[in-house]
């Protein structure tokens, strides 16, 4: 089910933040990614001293936090080519940013479902640094829609 879910994810690279998925359930999921350091926007964020945008880091917890879980979750009604057909759109996002990411370091998001309703799915998400420590948390929440089904 974790492979399926990465790759029903509507996104690739270089906008695709998802390596992994460790666990995941009805009430959350965590997963990782390594910011590579030769993602283009280390070139300018910011001059002499790279680090990974806080609009990135944001995303990174949408795609592992929001999309991976909206899927799980959605798993018995998506046809097998959502890929094509599921719609995506982040609805409400409220981040606080407390340390900086750097170039090759690897991330782990933590999501917990605060309700799934209506196709809409609202969570707490926490990112973690590769010394564990807290590099931002908030709320986000994303719609989902699978176009031709009237879902």
């Amino acid at each position: 089910m974790i492979k399926k879910i990465i790759a029903l994810l509507p996104y690739k690279a270089p906008f695709l933040f998802v390596d992994e998925i460790n666990a995941i359930n009805e009430n959350g999921v965590e997963g990782t990614f390594v910011f590579k350091k030769t993602s283009s926007f280390y070139k300018g964020h910011f001059k002499n001293f790279p680090v990974t945008p806080g609009v990135i880091l944001t995303e990174c917890c949408a795609q592992i936090g929001v999309v991976c879980l909206g899927i799980y979750l959605l798993k018995d009604e998506i046809e097998e080519d959502t890929e094509k057909n599921l719609q995506i759109a982040l609805s409400s996002s409220e981040m606080e940013f407390y340390l900086p990411v750097f170039p090759d370091e690897m991330v782990r998001v933590v999501s917990e479902k605060v309700y799934f309703r209506f196709n809409k799915l609202k969570c707490k998400v926490k990112l973690f640094n590769s010394e564990d420590k807290l590099v931002c948390k908030g709320i986000l929440a994303g719609m989902f829609k699978q176009e031709g089904n009237g879902k």
